[in-house]
């Protein structure tokens, strides 16, 4: 493996903190759909992206692919920039902020 899948494979688990669980949970309600930048087929960017985390969690990670690891590179940097935002919503547990990073597998709740 090399040293940028490594740091990758790291940056990844830190900011992914919802259990695969809680994930699927999140991803199966209502309120996942709702928030988003909507695709032409209907759904959210984040959601898809949360179904796709669900499936690098669910693959050895000997089996991890170069486009996976750029999946869970985009993950990192898209929960590194929203967590920057979020102002009053970072204590509203329904705020669409909170949802969305929920749905790129990020819980700002979470201790």
């Amino acid at each position: 493996m090399s040293d940028d899948h490594e740091q990758i494979w790291d940056d990844f688990n830190a900011a992914v903190n919802m259990t695969p669980a809680a994930l699927r949970k999140h991803l199966d309600g209502a309120a996942s759909r709702e928030v988003g930048q909507k695709t032409d087929g209907g759904e959210s960017t984040g959601h898809a992206m949360g179904r796709r985390i669900l499936a690098i969690k669910d693959t050895k990670k000997a089996d991890l692919t170069d486009d996976d690891y750029a999946a869970m590179n985009k993950v990192v940097g898209y929960v590194h920039r929203h967590l920057k935002q979020g102002g009053k919503a970072r204590n509203d547990p329904d705020s669409p902020w909170r949802l969305s990073l929920m749905n790129w597998g990020h819980d700002p709740l979470k201790g």
